[in-house]
């Protein structure tokens, strides 16, 4: 059993991470930066059925809530994000999962991205279902060859003699943060009569993204990575008619009782996200739907970081150039190279940033790693610059 002194220094690592003298450019923590009203409902609603006090007693269904106001919530949401209906699942892969399950058979096959999350394929199998994959370029550049959508969905006509149960895109790989052209491939799912599934877990709540304007049929995305939310956190939102498909009411009778539960959404297994999870998400929502429009400035600072990153010799940014998100993958051969002679390998890198105050790099990686500058300062973009140079010339390597 873990004891109490094992789990103070868990504690105490965990305070090292949120010190705000620290600067952490983990990628999955950049998006999830909880706002000072999210903090405020964590305590407020820390308790198990925090917001089930006046949960409608003829429906007994989250979503219909009104005090704290979750209904109005989920209806506030699927405007925002160009939908018309919303619900908040546990995280972005259920949402998945749960599309998948509800518009497919076993033995279906749906069409994803070949740089989609494991999430991704992990749903697609648990629901029963084959993948076919989009196939990207390759290095360095990994980008998606969009017009293969077509094709896939032909080819799985061909072979089982209907199309696919539905399509997923990933807007931003979790890798190379790539931003696909989603209206693109939304006009060729219409064309083709299927489904359209935009995974936006990095995307949706911290830059503007309307799935009416791009054609999407349903969006999943993660509270916690990418809305200011604690976890578990997803997101769920579907235009009316796959709502109907995917939120269909429960009709199982028990045999003997004659028990029914007609209003509980199946899929949704009658309730999903309940205390304080939903009302961080809900707290910070204000917050999200302002900081989406200062998208581009955004942009700008992760354009900066890998000019002045790429300045260290042997370091260059993988992906598509210009970088048109926050997520950077970093290749540096230069540092790398020093890890082949430190006495601490790889850990060298993570231990020095550390010492200048940044984190959030993986510890152990040199050659490849990534980062994000999402709701960094400039001054603060500017500082881990200034680290990453030190670095690099306190161990021989030139800055041009």
């Amino acid at each position: 059993m873990m004891g109490k002194s094992k789990l103070e220094r868990y504690l105490q690592m965990r305070r090292e991470f949120a010190d705000k003298r620290l600067i952490n450019l983990n990628p999955i923590q950049r998006g999830g930066v909880l706002t000072e009203a999210a903090k405020e409902a964590i305590v407020e609603f820390g308790d198990g059925y925090s917001t089930c006090d006046w949960c409608p007693p003829k429906t007994s269904r989250l979503d219909q809530i009104e005090r704290p106001p979750i209904a109005q919530f989920m209806k506030d949401l699927a405007t925002f994000l160009g939908m018309d209906v919303a619900r908040v699942v546990t995280r972005c892969r259920e949402a998945i999962f749960i599309v998948f399950r509800t518009l497919g058979r076993p033995g279906d096959y749906v069409v994803v991205d070949g740089l989609a999350h494991y999430s991704t394929y992990v749903a697609a199998e648990l629901a029963g279902l084959k993948v076919k994959e989009v196939p990207h370029g390759g290095y360095p550049e990994f980008k998606l060859n969009l017009d293969a959508y077509a094709d896939k969905m032909d080819e799985v006509k061909r072979e089982t003699g209907k199309l696919p149960a539905a399509v997923l895109l990933t807007h931003v790989d979790p890798t190379y943060g790539n931003l696909n052209d989603a209206a693109a491939v939304g006009k060729t799912c219409r064309e083709h009569g299927v489904p359209f599934l935009l995974n936006a877990a990095y995307t949706a709540g911290v830059m503007p993204v309307n799935g009416e304007k791009l054609g999407a049929d349903a969006i999943v995305s993660s509270g916690h990575k990418s809305w200011a939310a604690s976890a578990p956190t997803g997101i769920l939102a579907m235009k009316r008619e796959i709502a109907d498909r995917v939120l269909g009411r429960s009709k199982i009778v028990g045999d003997w009782s004659k028990r029914s539960f007609p209003q509980k959404e199946c899929a949704l297994l009658g309730c999903t996200v309940m205390g304080a999870p939903l009302l961080t998400l809900m707290a910070s929502f204000p917050s999200v739907v302002e900081r989406v429009g200062h998208w581009g400035e955004e942009v700008k600072k992760a354009r900066y970081l890998v000019e002045q990153l790429e300045r260290i010799e042997g370091t260059r940014q993988l992906g598509t150039r210009p970088k048109q998100h926050t997520l950077i993958h970093l290749e540096s051969n230069g540092l790398y190279k020093v890890s082949q002679t430190h006495k601490r390998r790889g850990f060298f890198l993570y231990e020095e940033l550390k010492k200048r105050n940044v984190v959030g790099i993986q510890p152990g990686l040199t050659k490849h790693f990534e980062l994000s500058t999402y709701g960094l300062t400039p001054e603060q973009v500017t500082h881990v610059a200034s680290a990453f140079h030190e670095i690099a010339e306190k161990y021989g390597l030139s800055v041009g």
